[in-house]
């Protein structure tokens, strides 16, 4: 049997010529002679129909606006300076304003994520490495690039740096401002009580909590956990179940955001979910759920492809919601219902 703390070896070469097929399992790694990400039968796939209505009770929140991300392959986004979203999407970041595009950062280069500082300071994860570039959309640097197993998936700002999510080696890297790596947390380690990132598709998250402690999506394990800035485990809450209160399938939850008062929203696909947790990870509410993401639902229904679909959401200085459909680029905007904190 396959030990559930392990990954596959990665395969950079077959994961760009298949255009990011994925292997699909419940709860556990795939066999580790296979390449991370790599397409096959899923043997354990399951009926999970019955839960793609959501009870109308549950859901606490209602869209206010909506507007389409221009350009292709739309992945990740960041709240800016202004309110204004940067959204990862293709090789450019766009950024959309209340009323619609305000502009866009050409790359020249796939971008898998986004972070903006402060002072509207642009921080782009391509695939290997990190690029810096100022409010005008001129780049200032470009951060020494990884191997070939590194996969940036996410990037966070704070006072400790900015921390990457590294997919590929199931890594948060945290880097100084001069582009230094200066700390690798989430390897499995006994002595440190770190359990180890599960990591079956490339959709590792980190965001840095009001409590300063970072928070990472363990997809494999189907849960969230806490780290220090200098690496140490603090602890974990999820379920693995398709109920509303739990996360399923081979790598959920995929995405978070934080509100201000430290709750997290949390991000699913396969079955396309936004909900709401209190800090200490307590089911709250939703914030929409999969009848409202048709076209996303759909494109992972091949049992044999995790790494389709997906949702991200970040938070503005408003506490509003904004969750993007990376099938659609659709970006929506979410408050709470009248009556409903």
């Amino acid at each position: 049997m396959n030990n559930p703390n392990e990954t596959p070896s990665y395969s950079r070469r077959r994961f760009v010529e298949k255009m990011a097929h994925g292997t699909v399992f419940v709860g556990a790694a795939a066999v580790s002679s296979r390449p991370l990400f790599a397409a096959e039968k899923n043997p354990f796939a399951y009926d999970v129909s019955r839960f793609s209505q959501t009870d109308p009770a549950l859901i606490a929140w209602e869209e206010v606006g909506r507007q389409v991300c221009p350009g292709q392959g739309a992945r990740r986004m960041a709240c800016g300076p202004g309110d204004v979203l940067h959204v990862a999407a293709g090789n450019q970041i766009v950024r959309l304003g209340a009323k619609g595009s305000a502009g866009s950062i050409e790359v020249g280069a796939t971008v898998m994520c986004v972070a903006v500082a402060g002072d509207g300071t642009v921080y782009a994860g391509l695939r290997d490495h990190i690029e810096v570039f100022d409010t005008g959309g001129s780049r200032r640097t470009t951060w020494d690039p990884g191997d070939q197993r590194t996969w940036i998936s996410s990037l966070a700002l704070g006072s400790g740096g900015l921390f990457a999510a590294d997919s590929g080696h199931r890594l948060i890297l945290r880097y100084d401002l001069a582009g230094k790596i200066i700390g690798r947390i989430g390897a499995k380690n006994a002595a440190r009580n770190t359990p180890g990132l599960i990591v079956p598709s490339p959709f590792l998250d980190v965001k840095i909590h009001p409590d300063g402690l970072l928070r990472v999506n363990n997809p494999g394990r189907h849960r969230f956990e806490a780290y220090t800035i200098d690496g140490e485990f603090e602890g974990a809450w999820g379920t693995p179940a398709a109920a509303i209160r739990g996360f399923c399938g081979c790598c959920n939850p995929i995405g978070l955001a934080l509100l201000p008062d430290g709750r997290t929203v949390t991000c699913e696909k396969g079955l396309a979910r936004v909900k709401i947790f209190t800090a200490d990870g307590e089911f709250e509410s939703v914030v929409a759920g999969p009848e409202s993401f048709a076209a996303n639902v759909k494109a992972c229904a091949d049992p044999t492809d995790c790494t389709k679909g997906g949702l991200d959401a970040a938070v503005d200085s408003q506490g509003r919601i904004h969750i993007l459909d990376r099938v659609t680029a659709e970006v929506r905007v979410l408050q709470p219902k009248k009556g409903r904190a």
